[in-house]
């Protein structure tokens, strides 16, 4: 891989993050439901890359960055109590959901 592919992964990875940042109105398991991950996921492949290259990161901090915030402050301001039907979508749905996120 290149410097200029690197770079240009590492730019989209930004702005997916900005997107997410912004849509706070989008919640996890929504996300989970129709992508088979959320922020979540993409915090915790953030945080095997650091692992994998020995950088100095934990959980929280990974979330930190995805999230723009601690992901307890992220919950509290933004996070809604998932529906009946969100949950049973959700248990329909995890075989498709990412390996990294835990389901």
């Amino acid at each position: 891989m290149t410097d200029k592919e690197i770079q240009m992964q590492a730019a989209a990875f930004r702005s997916l993050v900005e997107h997410l940042q912004q849509r706070t109105d989008v919640q996890n398991i929504d996300l989970m439901n129709l992508a088979g991950f959320c922020r979540n996921c993409l915090s915790k492949w953030y945080l095997a890359a650091g692992e994998a290259l020995d950088a100095d990161i934990n959980y929280e901090q990974a979330c930190e960055v995805v999230y723009g915030m601690p992901y307890s402050q992220w919950k509290e301001t933004h996070q809604t109590p998932a529906s009946a039907e969100q949950l049973k979508t959700f248990e329909k749905t995890k075989p498709l959901h990412a390996k990294i996120s835990g389901h």
